[in-house]
């Protein structure tokens, strides 16, 4: 994997290594003539989590702008520059982060507080404890925006088990895959 960086906030990588050897399932990409909401929810099942649990940003003249979940459209977007959002930081690195312990890690959760579809059973709004983030870019290393799959809960144990060297080559997969799809191209 070129360009991964990978800040797990003190987990066991070892652990993470191993889950990886195990777990390399994940082979199936989304179908790229489908909507940003139906490819999202695929990718969710890929990765078994829900598919409020996916973002999907598309680069807009210095912004990044939500494609899903269809809540966030609305909700703002995030500047490249002076911004502390992790979506921001992979857009500008150009590289993989992996994070499973992300209450630790210093971040914009504006977004966060959005009460998306599916969390409107929960008693309280749950929290992303986990997350992977890829840049989305083209043929020539141009930045089209960023996916980013998270594992939310109540803590880190309740969010599921971490996120692992697999899932991160998957999302590597699946980044690369979109750049051909027709909605992460500017409108």
């Amino acid at each position: 994997m070129q360009g991964m960086k990978r800040n797990s906030g003190h987990d066991n990588s070892a652990a993470a290594a191993t889950t990886a050897v195990e777990n390399s399932t994940h082979d199936s990409l989304p179908r790229m003539d489908a909507t940003p909401s139906e490819f999202c929810a695929e990718l969710s099942k890929t990765f078994r989590v829900r598919s409020s649990e996916v973002a999907l940003l598309r680069l807009e003249g210095g912004m990044l702008k939500f494609l899903f979940p269809e809540e966030l459209k609305t909700a703002g977007a995030i500047p490249l520059s002076g911004s502390s959002a992790i979506a921001a930081h992979t857009a500008i690195s150009k590289k993989l982060e992996l994070f499973n312990n992300f209450p630790r890690v210093k971040h914009a959760s504006i977004f966060e507080t959005v009460k998306l579809t599916q969390q409107s059973e929960q008693p309280d709004p749950l929290t992303i404890q986990k997350l992977i983030s890829g840049p989305v870019l083209d043929a020539q290393g141009k930045v089209l925006g960023v996916l980013q799959v998270c594992r939310k809960g109540f803590d880190l144990l309740s969010a599921g088990p971490d996120f692992s060297l697999n899932d991160l080559q998957q999302l590597e997969r699946v980044t690369k895959a979109l750049a051909k799809a027709s909605f992460m191209k500017a409108s």
